[in-house]
Order: structure tokens, then C-alpha cells, then sequence
């Protein structure tokens, strides 16, 4: 049974469960998901292994700072100062439900982001990267490994999700003065 709970709601949960009166081929179709949840972790973290094999790897520490736009009706949005990874200037932005008009309506709440190069490059620069949490913050984040190949003429990737486990996750990071994160950055060398 996959039940998550505080102990002293066990003996009610034990109680209610139906997983004892399950068939063996019901159970067998519950371990085949979590078999296959199991895998696709894997995967990832076989993908994060390999990265981590790569000749160029940067990591900092990034703190996206709540901002205000000019607008007439203002969108509450993230930014990082400007940080430096792999010989590079770089900036991130974060954005609340999409930018959509009242986040403050909805009790789901979710983060995307974009990572801008600010630097000039002389030729095209292939990237993976990916967002964890930082070293002082419990914010729950599963890893996504995102990839880019950033050019002068096109030095900004489209807002992705920030895969933060669930909205009240989320909401946690924007009850805080400042969200605190790490940014790894591997360039694919040719």
C-alpha cells in the first residue's frame, strides 16, 4: 500500500484500506505502475550521471527577487542578479501561473522560468541544464534536465516549468522574501 501518513492515523487508515482485499492480478497492475515510475526515475537520474561526466560544468547559487512591472495593472515577476557559469553572463527570470492576470485568485499556484545568456559567443553554444534546490531551503523540486543551444540571435529559452512537486510547494517559495536555488549548466562540446 503506497499510504503516506503521521502514525497516529495508521489504525484508521489500516481500517479503511482496501489493498488487503485486493486480487493478485489488481496488486500486480499497482506494481507494474510503480515499477514504471521507478524506471523513468532511473533514467533521469542515469541522464544526470552522464552530464555529470561532461568537460564543461558550472553550478551556482541563484536568488530570483520578487520584482513589480510598470504596467497599468502590475505583474508580480522573479529575476536574479546577473551570475557567471561557465565563462558566461547569465540571468534568470521566473514568472507566477504564466503571468496570468490575478495568480492571487487561484490557490494553484506554479513557477515557470527562463535562463538568458547575456554574454556575446562566437558560435552556437549547446546546453543542459537544470534547476535543484538550493543548500539552505526544503523546497521540494523533481529534477527536469532541460536542453538549449543558445546563439546570439537566440539567447533566451521559452519559459519552462519549474518542477516543483506540487502548489503548496510553490506557495511555500512565494511566501518567502527571496527564492533560493541552484543552477547547474553543462555545455556539449562537439
Amino acid at each position: 500500500c503506497p499510504w503516506q501518513g503521521p502514525y497516529h492515523e495508521l489504525t484508521v487508515h489500516e481500517a479503511e484500506c482496501t489493498h488487503p482485499t485486493k486480487t493478485g492480478n489488481e496488486l500486480m497492475e499497482i506494481l507494474d505502475e510503480m515499477d514504471q515510475t521507478r524506471k523513468k526515475e532511473m533514467q533521469l537520474y542515469n541522464s544526470i550521471f552522464s552530464l555529470l561526466s561532461f568537460e564543461k560544468i558550472g553550478y551556482t547559487e541563484v536568488q530570483f527577487r520578487p520584482y513589480r512591472t510598470d504596467d497599468f495593472i502590475t505583474r508580480l515577476y522573479y529575476e536574479t542578479p546577473r551570475l557567471t557559469v561557465l565563462n558566461q553572463t547569465w540571468v534568470l527570470k521566473a514568472r507566477v501561473n504564466d503571468s496570468e492576470r490575478n495568480p492571487n485568485l487561484s490557490c494553484k499556484r506554479t513557477l515557470s522560468f527562463q535562463l538568458i545568456l547575456k554574454s556575446k559567443i562566437n558560435s552556437p553554444m549547446e546546453c543542459s541544464f537544470l534547476l535543484l534546490e538550493g543548500p539552505y531551503d526544503d523546497v521540494k523540486i523533481n529534477p527536469v534536465i532541460y536542453h538549449f543551444v543558445f546563439t546570439n540571435e537566440n539567447n533566451e529559452t521559452d519559459y519552462m516549468p519549474l518542477p516543483i512537486i506540487d502548489s503548496v510547494e510553490c506557495n511555500k517559495l512565494l511566501a518567502a522574501k527571496n527564492i533560493n536555488l541552484r543552477l547547474f549548466i553543462f555545455q556539449i562540446q562537439k
